[in-house]
């Protein structure tokens, strides 16, 4: 699989682009004036506690209060609490834990009162950013994130990677940290620590310790609440959790950015940097590689399969619906088959459209209906295949007895909501009408649709002048490749009369040609 990571900068944000075998899979943005970001760490003050909710609402120095709940604690939460408590008070000994004494952990079924009192400092982790109305959640359990693992405090243990199988190479990295960490600092040992070395395994826990040095430095400093230590930023973030040996390229359009991903992948991982590129080009660097275009279909209402059928996404504060429709173009084919073929296609276009979204919560799927209970095992197996590159938390259930799939994913953020309707400029932006950048497409699949179901017709395709000077331009245009593609001959016409983005497909007899 070719996989490429295209990133946008911007005056006001950056967007990076996940590209596998040219398609869009996930899409992310960083704005400059965000205050909360999935592993920010802060100090705050209980503000707020709700022993009928068993969470308690802490001011962390910003408009919106965060919520930490008493599940979110932690077992090390005593030591959290013993930690800050001497910190602020700059009375710690020794460097980092090595002379701090653990305190019990905490009771796993407890009252949020039991453990706090109102405007007490604690030490906090933003665990999810704020999605709609509400604010961001906290986790009192800090872990410190790196190329190759994550640091935890006041724990030590050390747990390797499941995806990391050789159980000769677990055995050799676990033994490793656990010579090397500092006392009362557990460690997770991700994939990517896979056949390092000693010296880079070393360095990776001397900027994570240096890291946690700079939290207790600002703690003493007597600052009642705010932001203690930022999580690095989006590009880096995303460079060190997803970059493999199944990258092909890493293209960036900012010079400076690019110096600082280049630094980063450098000191990490030699090897990675050198599929790092600038984009010198004039041209849209998202235009160059048809990400724009994409993500124009992909955010659509209702995403279009390349088969003609289509998907209709909704959404609800509980959760969101997908309903799959195998649209007027279906194949004549039994219709078991057909049903099974359309939910595999759409299965595929539903598991991207959940990255590329980043849809969290309750998804409800209905998909085509099939009796065959086989066909049903396989769309969810397949299911479940299509989704194992997501990095998000899921669970998949099978198809309940009304034909309906559940799956429940992981929310950290809010989910990446794009308008790709265009001003129609025919109306002067009293209406609305679907991207133009998809007409070529969607010409394409129509024609290939008659022509496979009237293969002796002879057809004519009369359209607007915008869409007519379109088809004809080139050197080799429209029609031409259409003959030589399909060895047919394809009669254009143009209407003045028609809409901005009209097009219709007549018989000989001049009888429209209905699609629907």
């Amino acid at each position: 699989m070719e996989k490429e990571l295209i990133v946008n900068s911007t005056p006001t944000n950056v967007e990076i682009a996940l590209l596998e075998n040219r398609k869009l899979v996930e899409l992310h943005t960083e704005k400059s004036d965000v205050h909360f970001s999935v592993g920010d760490i802060f100090i705050g003050n209980i503000k707020m506690l709700r022993p009928g909710l068993n969470a308690a609402f802490l001011d962390v120095g910003e408009r919106k209060d965060a919520f930490l709940h008493y599940t979110d604690l932690g077992p090390q939460i005593n030591s959290v609490l013993k930690y800050t408590r001497i910190a602020m008070n700059r009375s710690l000994k020794g460097r980092l834990l090595d002379e701090f004494k653990l305190e019990p952990d905490n009771q796993k079924n407890g009252k949020i009162d039991k453990v706090f009192q109102k405007r007490q400092p604690v030490l906090v982790q933003i665990l999810k950013e704020p999605i709609s109305t509400k604010g961001p959640r906290l986790t009192c359990e800090i872990t410190l994130a790196g190329r190759f693992m994550v640091m935890a405090p006041f724990r030590n243990s050390v747990s390797v990677s499941k995806k990391i199988t050789d159980q000769e190479e677990r055995k050799r990295l676990k033994v490793l940290i656990e010579s090397i960490k500092p006392k009362n600092f557990g460690f997770i040992i991700r994939t990517a620590a896979e056949g390092k070395k000693v010296a880079d395994l070393h360095d990776e826990i001397n900027n994570l310790v240096k890291k946690w040095e700079t939290i207790t430095k600002r703690l003493g400093e007597n600052q009642e609440t705010g932001k203690l230590l930022s999580e690095v930023d989006k590009t880096e973030g995303f460079l060190r959790d997803i970059i493999n040996d199944s990258f092909n390229r890493i293209v960036i359009n900012d010079k400076a950015l690019f110096d600082n991903a280049k630094d980063y992948l450098e000191n990490v991982d030699r090897e990675s940097s050198k599929m790092l590129s600038l984009y010198k080009s004039s041209k849209p660097i998202f235009d160059t590689y048809g990400i724009k275009k994409q993500i124009k279909a992909a955010f659509s209402k209702t995403p279009t399969m390349s088969s003609g059928a289509y998907l209709v996404i909704e959404h609800t504060e509980a959760m969101h619906v997908v309903d799959v429709n195998s649209g007027p173009k279906s194949q004549n084919r039994d219709q078991e088959t057909s049903a099974l073929s359309v939910n595999l296609e759409a299965g595929k276009e539903i598991a991207r459209q959940l990255r590329l979204r980043d849809l969290g919560g309750l998804i409800i799927i209905d998909f085509i209906d099939m009796r065959n209970k086989e066909n049903k095992n396989i769309l969810y197996t397949k299911m479940k295949e299509f989704l194992k590159d997501d990095r998000a938390q899921h669970t998949i259930l099978p198809l309940s007895k009304f034909g309906l799939m559940q799956i429940t994913r992981q929310r950290v953020k809010p989910e990446v909501q794009i308008n790709t309707m265009e001003q129609c400029p025919s109306c002067h932006g009293s209406g609305k009408v679907e991207p133009s950048q998809l007409l070529p497409d969607e010409i394409e699949r129509n024609l290939r649709f008659i022509l496979d179901a009237y293969p002796n017709m002879t057809i004519t395709l009369r359209a607007n002048p915008f869409i007519y000077a379109y088809l004809k331009k080139g050197f080799v245009n429209k029609q031409q490749q259409w003959l030589m593609k399909y060895n047919r001959w394809i009669k254009l016409e143009l209407d003045n009369e028609y809409a901005y983005t009209e097009y219709r497909f007549f018989n000989k007899f001049n009888d429209e040609i209905r699609l629907d």
